[in-house]
């Protein structure tokens, strides 16, 4: 563990999580990360770098160059002007191999002093261990072997069961990567594959790659493939698929790369280099699988310093329930509506209610937008904003229930990332909620005094006597749009006896 910080600031009153910073010094750029929201998932306030390349200088003549130390204190002392108005009291600064293995790194480390910046030099058994809580953060059921690249280093670390193991730092950054290829007359797979002779930690199913490189050859491949979405977190490559686009890198010139969107091209220039290490890290792992992870080191700080019972929760309810919060809708809420609308959920959809949790507290928090904006922007919430451990296919469900919940058609896009069956099922969550919400407008009497359930072939509204005048022209309605949807007859019932009622579903619900 690098650091600890309370999960939440009494300081202010607001009773929420106080804000947090990474300096990441690394090889290649100087960073500054201020995140906020839920500390297990947390979410990116401020972003900025400046390419100062320490490692150049490193990889050249073992030195940090000054034009490069000038460069990063410029940005350095930039960084803590921002943090020192903002007010941000909890900032761990980091430095990686640049830095570590500079004969001058005193100097440095010195020069920083003055900023009253004091980084802790991670070893490259530090920051693989680092980089690899990353990737357990993002995916907590993750097995295989991390592959962290950055400017000056490459860490391999081996991780299963949330824990680390083996890790280590090769001499395979980016920036060496180059050097090497113009030092030993473009013999870089040779030098690349006795390198990784060194890595002794054994093969893996699954290799997951981290590093702002990597997250580029990521972005290129939904390029190439014309994807739906745009964020390469997450995104997973057969070692065959990921074989033929490092061959289809290595025959485009860098300024062809850097014609796709957002790949830079600094990091274009790179990408060819980067294509030769990972098809020798698939030979050498005997990986059959890649995912790309864009968490890493920064937030694998941040989760070290998290308590045990923090970093056991799930990381999609833990950032759904945060940004619900951000547009009033109180988790209570959220939950006591997926509650409801349990009862419309025939028995071969269930076993997604975490799933259905969050589409539920998206779609509520969606009627908070103007209602001309609210459905397209509520569908780009779910297909685009980066909700952790979840699936392409998850998130196209995330955006049918949104539709359903509008009563709108779904983009075509969604076809691409799941089922039909996926899709239908997905926008009937969406139309129990425009049902339940509609109801009584969400009130816990409205809630508490009606029952939603499946009884035989009919879909059944149940709403207790004191409440009738709830169920007008709207209410049917949207029963009917809800049965139709699951091919069943529909049916509305007043009893006394609703409360009785009620409380026999969240039983079951319960038991569900």
């Amino acid at each position: 563990m690098i650091g600890t910080w309370p999960t939440r600031s009494g300081a202010n009153g607001s009773g929420q999580p106080e804000p947090r910073a990474i300096i990441d010094i690394g090889s290649n750029t100087v960073r500054l990360v201020i995140y906020g929201g839920a500390p297990r998932a947390p979410r990116v306030l401020f972003n900025e770098k400046v390419v100062a390349q320490l490692g150049l200088g490193v990889a050249h003549d073992g030195r940090l160059s000054a034009d490069s130390m000038e460069l990063a204190r410029r940005a350095l002392a930039r960084f803590a002007l921002i943090l020192r108005d903002a007010n941000i009291r909890h900032v761990q600064t980091v430095a990686t191999a640049a830095v570590r293995e500079a004969a001058n790194r005193d100097e440095f480390i010195d020069l920083l002093a003055g900023l009253n910046l004091h980084p802790r030099v991670l070893s490259g058994e530090q920051e693989a261990e680092m980089s690899a809580l990353g990737v357990i953060a993002a995916f907590p059921a993750g097995a295989g072997i991390v592959a962290d690249l950055g400017g000056g280093s490459l860490e391999l670390v081996r991780i299963a069961g949330g824990s680390t193991e083996g890790g280590i730092s090769l001499p395979l950054g980016t920036l060496r990567l180059a050097e090497a290829r113009h030092q030993r007359g473009g013999d870089l797979r040779k030098t690349v594959t006795q390198s990784l002779k060194q890595w002794d930690g054994g093969t893996a199913h699954t290799l997951y790659l981290v590093g702002g490189t990597w997250r580029a050859l990521a972005t290129f491949a939904l390029e190439q493939d014309q994807h739906p979405l745009s964020d390469p977190h997450g995104i997973a490559l057969s070692a065959k698929e990921a074989r033929s686009l490092t061959e289809r890198v290595l025959t485009l010139a860098p300024d062809r790369i850097s014609d796709v969107d957002r790949v830079s091209s600094m990091r274009a220039v790179k990408l060819p280099d980067a294509a030769v290490l990972l098809q020798a890290l698939l030979k050498r792992t005997a990986a059959e699988r890649l995912v790309f992870s864009s968490w890493g080191l920064r937030e694998g700080v941040l989760f070290s310093a998290l308590p045990p019972l923090v970093r056991a929760q799930d990381p999609l309810l833990a950032g759904i329930a945060a940004f619900g919060q951000d547009h009033g809708i109180a988790p209570t809420l959220a939950a006591q509506v997926a509650g409801w609308t349990a009862g419309a959920i025939p028995a071969q959809h269930r076993g997604q209610e975490r799933l259905r949790l969050a589409a539920t507290t998206l779609a509520l928090a969606s009627m908070r937008i103007e209602p001309n904006l609210r459905n397209n922007q509520a569908v780009e919430w779910a297909l685009y904003k980066r909700w952790i451990t979840t699936t392409a296919t998850e998130r196209a469900m995330l955006a049918a229930a949104i539709c359903g919940n509008g009563n709108c058609a779904l983009p075509d896009e969604l076809a691409q990332l799941a089922t039909p069956e996926q899709l239908d099922g997905a926008y009937a969550w969406g139309l129990a909620i425009r049902l339940c919400r509609r109801l009584g407008a969400g009130s816990p009497q409205s809630l508490e005094a009606s029952r939603l359930s499946i009884d035989g072939g009919r879909l059944l509204l149940t709403v207790a006597q004191s409440h009738r005048a709830l169920v007008g022209q709207p209410t049917e309605k949207d029963l009917r749009l809800l049965a139709a949807r699951l091919k069943l007859d529909r049916a509305l019932e007043f009893s006394p006896a609703a409360k009785a009622d009620r409380a026999a579903q969240l039983a079951q619900n319960e038991a569900v």
